[in-house]
């Protein structure tokens, strides 16, 4: 379960942080009440109402398909799942979106294809390991295990939908990119090998939704069938 430390951090970022891939306490109060809750038939008497029990993930406010998102439901963003120790998420990626290298430190991930065009995977788990690469379809799945490096990307001109389950309520997610330009630029010019990047820290977009626009090739191959399909 969640301290009460780390529910109130997340209490306070949800008011300081707009990022869409950062998950947001929905009810801090009642968090603090099912944490606090001896018995599962309390949190019960707490989550009082049938609707409590039902999540949407359409209709979360960081569900988009353009680019796409990632949507979790948690103990953070939907308090039924409290103690359960399990995030469900529902990956949307839009035409050519991919989601950006990243790892969970607290989480395996399984995922699982369930509608669109084929999503390519790329894994790899530590130094040394070679990169595993996957082309998943409707009803097929991989696993990204605990803390290994992976990227997803939708390699057609339509949206994919993908459901992910992680074995932690707060699997958390840490963007390389994102995290590789927070550093000291001495550092990382230092671990590229003195070959200075044109990028800056200025030019790293934040997390947003989780997906962000593809390759350019993809989307220029996608143009016109997805300029047809907003119209």
């Amino acid at each position: 379960m969640l301290s009460k430390a780390a529910l109130l951090a997340f209490s306070a970022l949800s008011l300081v942080s707009s990022v869409g891939a950062i998950d947001h306490v929905q009810d801090p109060q009642r968090m603090l009440q099912l944490n606090d809750a001896t018995t599962a038939l309390e949190r019960l008497n707490i989550l009082s109402s049938d609707r409590d029990w039902l999540f949407d993930f359409k209709a979360q406010s960081t569900w988009t398909e353009d680019p796409g998102s990632v949507v979790n439901a948690n103990a953070v963003t939907f308090p039924a799942a409290f103690g359960n120790g399990m995030t469900m998420a529902l990956l949307t990626l839009g035409p050519c979106a991919q989601l950006p290298p990243h790892f969970h430190p607290r989480g395996s991930n399984y995922v699982m294809h369930v509608a669109g065009p084929a999503v390519k995977t790329y894994m790899t788990m530590e130094n040394g390991a070679r990169t595993v690469e996957e082309k998943i379809l409707p009803y097929q799945m991989t696993i990204f295990p605990h803390a290994s490096v992976h990227a997803m990307e939708n390699t057609g001109c339509e949206t994919a939908y993908l459901v992910s389950a992680l074995n932690s309520e707060d699997p958390a997610t840490h963007n390389l990119a994102n995290a590789f330009f927070a550093l000291n630029s001495e550092l990382t010019d230092a671990s590229m090998g003195y070959q200075r990047l044109a990028v800056n820290n200025s030019e790293i977009p934040p997390p947003g939704t989780g997906s962000l626009a593809g390759r350019e090739s993809c989307l220029k191959r996608c143009e016109g069938t997805t300029r047809r399909a907003k119209e």
